[in-house]
């Protein structure tokens, strides 16, 4: 029960925190919105200890705060790379083996390598990841492990 009223609050502060709309209509289609997701959920039997969002705290908050950082410098060398005469843009399909546990660290690996200007997540197996990398600075940071051992950390194992 504790799983769904964490969800349920995780998932209301942060409709309210992206929605910047706050008038009666939309708070009643927000938390309807938020009781489906819930609801599903449960349903599903995905709300549970690996999923709770409260597990994280104060890491998933660091977290995104990184990765926003990540995204920003990203869209900043991809477009340095387009609007270059030189030709910088080197394409090329990665794979880096996965050290990760649990099956959320691994999607969250592989939504924070989409979600970065110049990568996209191909195929993610349990022990790699395939990505496609526009730049070899893209495809270099993939080998490197940086991101991964960030999310390593989210989840409390140094």
């Amino acid at each position: 029960m504790r799983y769904l009223l964490s969800l349920t609050l995780m998932l209301s502060l942060l409709w309210l925190a992206i929605s910047g709309v706050y008038k009666p209509l939309l708070f009643m289609l927000g938390g309807g919105s938020v009781l489906f997701v819930v609801w599903i959920s449960k349903r599903m039997d995905v709300v549970g200890v690996e999923h709770n969002p409260v597990l994280y705290s104060w890491r998933l908050v660091v977290y995104w705060f990184w990765l926003m950082w990540a995204i920003v410098k990203a869209n900043i060398e991809v477009s340095a790379a387009v609007l270059s005469k030189s030709g910088r843009i080197t394409p090329r399909i990665v794979t880096v083996p996965l050290r990760l546990e649990s099956a959320v660290a691994k999607v969250t690996y592989a939504n924070s390598v989409t979600l970065t200007p110049g990568t996209v997540t191909l195929l993610l197996e349990n022990d790699f990841l395939e990505a496609h990398a526009l730049l070899e600075s893209a495809a270099l940071d993939l080998e490197s492990g940086a991101m991964e051992k960030k999310i390593s950390w989210l989840e409390n194992h140094p």
